[in-house]
């Protein structure tokens, strides 16, 4: 298990951007690939976005495409999640993980979440 922790959400008025932090514990951090879900009120977890080891290889849910990025920082031992262009849907509690993938089975820890409002 990996400790993890989110952290930039908030209330933001559609159109707007926030960015999602979200630190790991541990040395070993450099070699770990992570990744973002959300999930809405009532609805399943679904994928946003992942990042390998060193940031060469990214995935994005195609529906976020052009509006969301995933970037880390190994030295603040760091994922980010930059939202831009927020809609109402967007609304969802987000969550970091350690692993790579789209599915849920491709990550083995998970953070607490960050709750992220976009109001219309």
């Amino acid at each position: 298990q990996v400790p993890l922790a989110e952290s930039g959400g908030g209330l933001v008025q559609a159109g707007g951007s926030l960015t999602l932090s979200c630190t790991a514990s541990g040395h070993s951090f450099r070699t770990y690939a992570m990744g973002w879900f959300r999930q809405a009120s009532g609805k399943e977890r679904e994928f946003v976005a992942a990042i390998n080891w060193n940031g060469s290889s990214r995935l994005l849910a195609d529906s976020l495409k052009g509006r969301f990025v995933i970037s880390r920082d190994g030295a603040k031992n760091t994922v980010y999640l930059q939202m831009n262009s927020l809609k109402p849907e967007d609304t969802a509690v987000y969550y970091c993980a350690h692993g790579y993938g789209s599915n849920r089975s491709d990550y083995s820890s998970w953070g607490q979440g960050t709750q992220v409002t976009v109001s219309s």
